[in-house]
């Protein structure tokens, strides 16, 4: 099937949305706006901005008048209306700079996907069954109404509750503020992959909570600490076209990439050189680095030779790195990914904080800085619902019951909340749970904004407003937050705006950021401040080394990310860049260690934590530790539209519930697997798109076995 034919037109399916798998949708056309019947004429450019992830990438999208099925007042219908085409990166924009990952390319079938949500829903069966039936949007606003108004007469306001994804901006800003006026808690927030220990130990070693925007143009030695940079961590696509200029630099004068880590991904892939390092370690290997430009290796826990049993890198390695990262300045380092998912993540993060302040790179060209930032809104953790459940739950864009481990039990959690409402556009594993489904406008409909924490050295902050009109009878969800607020029985919000247009163009009680403020300077801490206030903690991983002798990698998918982007076909559809397998699970073995196992590629695999087991086909490969097996996290949904629902298996459900101690935020490097072969292979088992890995990194270091 050839991409023109993939993104053709179906029939009128869409017209009564499915709210869970049906058939072989990859064997399906796409529900798409069809190029032919796009009325011929200029089309027009509109900017806007991309959702899908935290890093805020500027688009422009491509509008062109057509003939479009709509939704009115619960009927269906045609009419001619501006149509989004197709999605770029806008060349005006800060952090995109005219550039646009997969992911955002795919961003406009959130719009046009067949199994969207087109009206309110309200539970029709059991809670979790996934049935619903339609009501109008008076309906619904009167039954939310009547729920908070509910818990104002019982004076318990405080037993409303609000969920969502940790975003910056100014729509959690809102919902922060009429929580607050309605007397309710800060809202709660989760997100799998999440960066919070990062973002403390910056705040602790440079005073700014937050991300920092790396200056990879300008580096000449960049060093990662398992962070997928080009991929999936932080604001990629921006440091991806920083990445690009970086290596555009003549023969001689071409800056080293060095990559620690115990898988090849991606952006490891680009390395000059991989250094194949002990999970849980990495931060030692920083300190080492530091301990030798600050002229102090010789004694104490990080002298390279102490270091090199632990890690598995040898001292002469060791030394000749920190000697390269001195001396061939400006040098930068990056911490993300695995290491900062560990139980003593907190100390990789200020490990590589001291690597980087030993070679003076904050607020240096070719090292790193902070953009200024607006106070952020408080939030509260997830486990402070699931050990006291609210009264009335409201949850936006974010499925916890998929993206976190089963023995968290978050399902049977939400199940004891008394009513759920939720303003997602497509039922998931966690909105099927809710009373009442108020779906939203998608992104090319609403007003966006962002305040991207990086990706560029000076702040950008946008707004949008749509792009075009709504193709169905949804609304805008900070629009019905306010809408809500002034039809309750005492009002709480006489003084805010009346829309989120209105409330994004309004001034704040702080000063926000103007689009050309730069870096402020930032207190420069000495080394000392910040290791002082570390102390090197052996990671601790659940199960038993003896019975379960591999580490689990469960890593985030390039197209599928976490698993929220696995409903959108065209990601279903893109070869990994690693593996190249597409529409399945897989799990990475260590092609050698594999042969030693008798597991040949295809191979069904069994893998089993003290958590629970999960079975995927093998994907044998090079670029692995003996003693790790990996998976990547996007598939095994039970109810998330056509195209992802029953595919594959979820790693995440496995993972042991270890936490990192300093936030609260899952430890998901901290679980240790084994695994037998169960069946042989399968042709429908492992999708590969063609080849193979062929990079062969040197596993020989600290492994045991020699591969």
């Amino acid at each position: 099937m050839d991409r023109r034919h993939f993104i053709k037109l179906t029939a009128i399916s869409g017209t009564t949305a499915a709210l869970t798998a049906c058939g072989n949708p990859e064997n399906q056309i796409i529900r798409f706006i069809p190029e032919d019947d796009l009325v011929p004429g200029v089309a027009t450019w509109k900017p806007s901005i991309c959702p899908l992830c935290a890093a805020g990438c500027g688009v422009i999208a491509r509008v062109m008048e057509g003939d479009a099925e709509v939704f009115r007042n619960g009927k269906p219908g045609v009419i001619r209306m501006g149509l989004v085409k197709k999605l770029e990166g806008n060349p005006d924009d800060a952090i995109s700079q005219g550039k646009l990952c997969p992911r955002g390319q795919a961003a406009i079938q959130v719009t046009y996907h067949p199994d969207r949500l087109d009206q309110p829903k309200k539970r029709s069966g059991e809670r979790g069954g996934g049935q619903f039936a339609d009501i109008s949007w008076d309906e619904a606003i009167k039954e939310l109404v009547g729920q908070l108004d509910a818990l104002v007469a019982a004076n318990d306001q405080a037993s409303l509750a609000f969920l969502a994804k940790p975003r910056r901006g100014r729509r959690l800003e809102l919902v922060a503020d009429l929580l607050q006026r309605f007397g309710a808690k800060p809202p709660v927030t989760y997100e799998l992959f999440s960066d919070e220990v990062l973002r403390r130990a910056n705040s602790q070693s440079f005073g700014a909570h937050q991300l920092a925007t790396v200056d990879l143009e300008n580096a000449h030695y960049v060093i990662s600490f398992g962070a997928d940079f080009l991929g999936t961590w932080n604001s990629a696509v921006a440091q991806s076209v920083a990445y690009g200029r970086m290596r555009q630099a003549g023969p001689g004068a071409r800056p080293k990439f060095v990559h620690v880590d115990a898988r090849l991904t991606q952006t490891a892939a680009n390395a000059d050189e991989f250094v194949a390092c002990k999970p849980g370690t990495e931060g030692l290997l920083a300190m080492a680095m530091a301990a030798v430009l600050n002229k102090t290796a010789g004694a104490g826990d990080y002298a390279p030779a102490k270091v090199a049993e632990k890690t598995g890198v040898p001292v002469e390695k060791i030394e000749r790195l920190a000697r390269e990262f001195a001396a061939n300045g400006p040098s930068v380092a990056i911490v993300g990914g695995a290491p900062l998912a560990h139980t003593n993540a907190a100390f990789h993060a200020h490990a590589v904080n001291t690597l980087n302040l030993a070679a003076n790179a904050l607020n240096q060209s070719g090292g790193f800085s902070f953009v200024p930032q607006a106070t952020q809104a408080a939030t509260r953790p997830l486990t402070e619902i699931l050990d006291a459940a609210p009264k009335l739950l409201l949850i936006d864009d974010v499925n916890p019951v998929f993206a976190s481990p089963a023995s968290w039990k978050v399902a049977e959690a939400l199940k004891r909340v008394p009513f759920i409402v939720s303003f997602g556009s497509f039922v998931d594993e966690t909105s099927a749970l809710a009373d009442l489904i108020l779906p939203d406008h998608s992104f090319l409909e609403s007003w966006v904004e962002a305040a991207p924490e990086s990706g560029s050295a000076k702040a950008a902050p946008s707004k949008f407003g749509p792009v075009m009109r709504p193709l169905y009878d949804t609304r805008s969800t900070p629009d019905v937050l306010l809408d809500v607020s002034r039809k309750l029985a005492k009002p709480i919000a006489p003084a805010l705006p009346n829309t989120f247009e209105e409330y994004l163009s309004a001034p704040t009680p702080e000063v926000r950021l103007k689009p050309d403020a730069t870096s402020a300077p930032m207190a420069r801490l000495k080394p000392d401040a910040t290791s002082a206030s570390m102390t090197w903690t052996e990671p601790q991983f659940d199960g038993d080394a003896a019975q379960y002798p591999y580490h689990f990698l469960p890593f985030a998918s390039q197209a599928l990310y976490d698993g929220s982007l696995a409903h959108l076909p065209w990601l279903q559809e893109m070869p990994d860049p690693m593996s190249s397998a597409m529409w399945c699970s897989w799990v990475e073995i260590n092609e050698i260690k594999a042969g030693e196992l008798g597991i040949e590629m295809g191979d069904l695999i069994e893998v089993t934590s003290t958590q629970g087991s999960v079975r995927a086909h093998a994907f044998l490969n090079p670029g692995i530790a003996p003693d790790a097996v990996a998976m990547p996290v996007g598939q095994g949904h039970t109810n998330f539209t056509r195209y992802a629902s029953n595919r594959g298996v979820n790693p995440i459900a496995i993972l042991a519930p270890a936490t990192i101690a300093e936030t609260g935020t899952l430890a998901w490097s901290a679980t240790r697997v084994k695994i037998a072969k169960v069946g042989g292979p399968d042709k429908d088992g492992l999708i590969l798109f063609g080849g193979a890995t062929r990079e062969r990194p040197d596993w020989t270091h600290g492994r045991g076995d020699e591969h």
